[in-house]
């Protein structure tokens, strides 16, 4: 392995600078965006039962605020029950905007490195055939071993950049992919709520219409 790095040339660190960083971000964001932490089960119920037994004080909207990303959605909406429904649902969606971007933390530099790493390895080939070309020119095509130091920097430079920027991509679509789910399920475990607190006060308002009635 270090002789291939050796024979890659200085182009070799910047890509192994890039892969260390990619391996760390992927690994990042596979532990924060553990749907568990995301969108814990059964929050949306716990919330009404709580709503509806009057438990919910400041303390216990703090805890639900405290405890993950879909908590701190439902707590914007909450603050904003008493409103009419747009209201509790722009609130909402402006806490969904704050919650997404946290989400997606460090997947744009993971796109880059994925996008920069064949670059490259790109670079290193050009490199690679100058120095090919620079050693026909002084020395001609008899001494193979002055062409093969710029031949083996041209092909193993190439292989590290795909061999960092494949796995890169692949990780950078599918963690894409992965947000786009959580949003999606937030989104869903928000209206829920939304429809609950505003479905049972329209109700309450029909009945009291029908009694006066």
């Amino acid at each position: 392995m270090l002789e291939l790095i050796q024979a890659g040339g200085w182009l070799m660190l910047p890509i192994i600078v890039c892969s260390i960083i990619a391996m760390a971000i992927v690994a990042e964001r596979l532990w924060t965006l553990r749907r568990p932490r995301i969108i814990p089960q059964h929050l949306v119920a716990q919330v009404w039962h709580q709503l509806k037994k009057g438990k919910l004080d400041n303390a216990q909207l703090q805890q639900i605020k405290s405890s993950s990303p879909l908590g701190r959605i439902l707590a914007a909406g909450l603050v904003n029950a008493h409103h009419e429904r747009t209201v509790m649902l722009e609130s909402i969606e402006d806490a969904g905007r704050h919650e997404v971007h946290g989400l997606e933390r460090y997947l744009n530099m993971l796109g880059t490195i994925a996008a920069i790493s064949p670059l490259l390895g790109l670079l290193g080939t050009v490199i690679g055939m100058i120095k090919v070309f620079g050693a026909i020119q002084l020395q001609g095509l008899g001494n193979t071993g002055a062409l093969a130091g710029g031949i083996s920097e041209a092909l193993v430079t190439t292989a590290a950049g795909l061999v960092v920027a494949i796995p890169a991509l692949m990780a950078y679509r599918y963690l894409r992919r992965h947000v786009d789910g959580l949003v999606v399920d937030m989104e869903q475990e928000a209206l829920k709520l939304v429809e609950a607190i505003h479905g049972q006060r329209e109700r309450g308002r029909e009945m009291a219409v029908e009694a006066v009635g």
